[in-house]
């Protein structure tokens, strides 16, 4: 699958992290990509981290992530992933992040944009291009 402008897959330094820079606005087609990136991840590792660093973002299309391959890789997520930072997420997801890291078995943190370095150690990656 061809790398979308709104979702960008970050080079890192450690195979079993997946670090992704979101601008804009997402929708259905970007919601696949990353499925897809994450479920061949999930297929090769038996654990992973993912870091989601959000600039400029502009929301989500209704009905982006109601699809039957994004809604798959949602779900493996919570057995594949050990740690998921999101860095500058929207407070409303923020929120919702700091609430079901109490009920599902990923460690998720939400950091500020001020926070990127510490988030970054969280998953114990650095980017190989400056990020």
């Amino acid at each position: 699958m061809l790398p979308r402008d709104t979702i960008q897959q970050i080079p890192v330094d450690t195979p079993t992290v997946f670090a992704f820079r979101i601008q804009g606005e997402i929708d259905s087609e970007d919601m696949k990509f990353m499925a897809s990136t994450m479920d061949s991840a999930f297929d090769r590792f038996d654990g992973v981290s993912m870091i989601l660093i959000f600039d400029a973002y502009e929301g989500q299309e209704l009905g982006a992530a109601l699809n039957l391959e994004v809604l798959k890789s949602q779900f493996r997520a919570l057995t594949n992933v050990d740690k998921y930072a999101v860095v500058g997420a929207p407070s409303a997801a923020a929120t919702f992040i700091d609430l079901m890291d109490k009920v599902i078995p990923v460690d998720a943190r939400t950091f500020d944009r001020d926070d990127e370095e510490t988030a970054w150690e969280f998953v114990g990656a650095r980017p190989l291009d400056g990020g």
